[in-house]
């Protein structure tokens, strides 16, 4: 049998075949997307503080397996948040800057699904490209997984808007003039002093909501066929069953986004990929 090489063409319409299949798929197990379909319950392990580390080198040992991939795979994140950022100044919504790129930490276990899939492709020995993390469209659960992806999106919309709100209440109603007049108002004043601390307070209760519900909840709907009550109940117990390597999970992914904000986002591209994979390795080491 005579192997044919196929031209571009002919493979990018094949795949853009199983993609739309794919959705297709998807628009007919949203409906049923709560429903766990996997006959055995996910257990849950205990793990130590040592387990996040080893869970971190692994993830640095993939981002140096799939450098080149995963890089221009994630640029688009801090190029899209300058972007956004420079669009909110110029439309007078200088104070959201801040709410926007910190609220990326509420909806990045989603965009996280094609560095889960780059892991999983790894640990099963096949290779990978930055290609092959769009293969998560063709996930049994993938159904469920839009549906906690539109969770997580209603999240950060609900935190924007929590956000406006105390500007509002604080310095609002009306808009600054500029990036410095915000910031001197914000470090300044007793009410840019009062926006900053309640904001920072109620900003960490959406994280911590976010880390309960999301912390394993993608990396299981794409290793199984279950639905979202199954994913979010597992992620809450793991929680539940490892307070204090939870809370050390989400105090490193809270700095590691610091840091890779800090460089005008570019660091992004480079913490993001090292978080995702790490956390595909987390959810191997906490779920059985």
């Amino acid at each position: 049998m005579v192997a044919q090489i196929r031209n571009p063409i002919e493979w990018a319409w094949d795949h853009l075949k199983q993609t739309g299949h794919a959705m297709e798929e998807t628009a007919h197990t949203v409906e049923g997307a709560w429903e766990s379909r996997d006959a055995v319950a996910p257990m849950v392990r205990r793990i130590h503080a040592a387990d996040i580390g080893d869970a971190l080198a692994k993830g640095v040992k993939d981002f140096g397996a799939c450098r080149t991939d995963v890089i221009f795979l994630c640029l688009i994140y801090p190029v899209a948040g300058l972007v956004i950022s420079r669009m909110a100044a110029d439309y007078g919504m200088v104070a959201l800057v801040f709410p926007l790129i910190s609220g990326f930490a509420l909806v990045g276990p989603l965009f996280g699904l094609g560095l889960y899939e780059m892991s999983r492709r790894r640990e099963m020995g096949i290779g990978t490209g930055w290609a092959d993390a769009f293969a998560v469209v063709r996930a049994p659960a993938i159904g469920a997984i839009v549906v906690l992806g539109a969770l997580l999106f209603g999240l950060f919309c609900l935190w924007l808007f929590t956000a406006n709100l105390i500007y509002i209440v604080t310095l609002g109603p009306d808009s600054p003039v500029s990036a410095t007049a915000f910031a001197r108002d914000a470090l300044t004043t007793p009410a840019g002093w009062t926006m900053i601390v309640v904001g920072c307070g109620v900003g960490f209760l959406f994280a911590l909501v976010a880390l309960v519900i999301g912390v394993v909840s993608f990396p299981l709907l794409l290793d199984r066929n279950v639905g979202v009550g199954t994913a979010v109940a597992t992620s809450v117990r793991v929680v539940l069953t490892n307070p204090g390597p939870m809370a050390m999970w989400g105090l490193i992914i809270a700095g590691s986004l610091v840091i890779g904000a800090i460089p005008l986002l570019v660091g992004l591209a480079i913490v993001l990929p090292v978080l995702g994979h790490a956390t595909w390795h987390l959810y191997r080491k906490v779920v059985s």
